[in-house]
């Protein structure tokens, strides 16, 4: 017959049928820091390549292009027929006008887009079948936070990745931050988007520094954690 096991947590004695020890407050320190470790671990990556935060579902993406925008300066060229080549900024109605065509839809674009469109829309109006769009000029605010040297708001009056945003305000501060975790805040239409980036990647060269920033994005560097 198998005797009872008695179980007493703290600096009391655990007794067996044989012998007994002790338990302390380092083996206490260990079962902590397990659990948390285990807490950590379930908010962590899914097989998709999504973050599952409690209320938030974090996407990690490849890259982001540049999406135009009212107030936008925009160079339109047409290699076949420079008479054609025009910079106009982007109206408040989201719109351009162009030659021969007139009113164009722009804003909410990809430049690679609206070549794209172009290029169908005078189809029938030049030999050449080659449009290229550039951005001339794009002036917006962003802000970067965390554990960044000169945390604050940037603006910038050209297309700007996160990793240039983050340059701006003073770089990393290498001592505790968290490069492969670095938070975008995003407004879409009054909904909340946030998304993880890893900007060291971006720095070693095995990555691709792609995502591009909207108008009153919140870039925000975490500190590494550290368990004391």
């Amino acid at each position: 017959m198998i005797a009872a096991k008695r179980i007493i947590f703290g600096t009391k004695a655990m007794n067996t049928n044989k012998t007994s020890f002790r338990v302390g407050p380092a083996i206490m320190l260990a079962g902590l820091l397990v659990s948390v470790a285990a807490a950590f671990t379930s908010c962590g990556t899914m097989p998709t390549g999504k973050q599952m935060p409690v209320n938030d579902v974090m996407e990690k993406p490849g890259s982001t292009p540049i999406i135009l925008r009212e107030g936008d300066v925009v160079k339109v060229t047409f290699p076949g027929s420079p008479t054609l080549d025009t910079t106009q900024p982007i109206r408040r109605d989201g719109k351009l006008n162009l030659p021969l065509i007139g009113e164009v839809d722009a804003s909410g674009l990809s430049p690679a887009a609206l070549q794209d469109k172009l290029v169908q829309a005078y189809a029938s109006q030049i030999s050449s079948k080659e449009v290229i769009v550039q951005v001339a000029s794009s002036s917006f605010p962003v802000y970067v936070t965390g554990a960044v040297l000169h945390p604050g708001k940037v603006t910038t009056d050209n297309p700007m990745t996160a990793l240039e945003a983050v340059m701006e305000a003073g770089g990393f501060n290498y001592d505790t931050a968290d490069m492969k975790a670095v938070k975008i805040d995003r407004n879409v239409n009054g909904v909340m988007q946030h998304y993880i980036i890893d900007l060291k990647s971006v720095l070693t060269g095995s990555g691709t520094n792609s995502f591009y920033l909207q108008p009153s994005d919140i870039i925000y560097v975490p500190e590494r954690f550290t368990p004391f």
